[in-house]
């Protein structure tokens, strides 16, 4: 098995999961962490448990925030529920705290003026449910110009929770030069025809 610091991790990165507990990389982990370091699109097919947040929030971590100044979120990553959003926002500030990476969770059921001012402030991740994320694209509260990678976590529950207009009209606010990561427990057609229509030079992790 490779060690974390054979996949392309700097120090900062490595340390900090070693502190975490972390000894080897996963599979998933193993596959995707160079693919997304090299810039590729990944659709991931993997269950809860498998260590995929880690699989893509290390190497966005490594690629888009360490050494950049927190303003406008660079990493937007969508999740189906608040759970999730707070679980992959505590894994991203856990794994990025050593290199003063700045993570906002932004979810329904919290207020927006403690979410607005966290964004003004300035930020490298947002971490979101879609409807929350909408209301503040709309507010005008949520600029993505500046993503350079989009995650969706567990796509198919997403879709399956009748969220994929959402997270399409939340696409459209982004650049077509960003990266787009998929991960998903399960394949649909659904979630083929998403990956075909937005994301190019994709590698697929199973």
């Amino acid at each position: 098995m490779p060690a974390f610091s054979d996949l392309g991790l700097s120090a900062s990165i490595v340390d900090a999961i070693t502190q975490l507990g972390f000894e080897e990389p996963t599979p998933i982990q193993t596959e995707a962490i160079p693919a997304l370091l090299s810039g590729r699109d990944v659709l991931g097919m993997a269950a809860t448990g498998t260590g995929k947040t880690a699989a893509f929030a290390l190497p966005l971590l490594e690629r888009y925030v360490v050494g950049e100044e927190a303003d406008l979120p660079l990493v937007l990553v969508l999740t189906p529920t608040r759970e999730l959003c707070l679980q992959v926002s505590e894994s991203f500030h856990s794994f990025g705290k050593a290199s003063g990476a700045h993570i906002t969770p932004i979810y329904g059921g919290q207020e927006y003026g403690r979410q607005i001012r966290a964004l003004r402030r300035g930020t490298h991740v947002v971490v979101a449910t879609p409807g929350r994320a909408l209301d503040h694209i709309k507010k005008g509260t949520l600029d993505l110009s500046q993503v350079r990678a989009l995650v969706l976590d567990e796509a198919d529950e997403m879709l399956n929770m009748g969220f994929v207009e959402d997270v399409e009209e939340i696409m459209s606010h982004t650049s077509d030069e960003r990266r787009v990561l998929l991960f998903s427990a399960t394949m649909p057609e659904r979630i083929i025809r998403l990956s075909k229509t937005y994301m190019r030079d994709t590698e697929i992790v199973r």
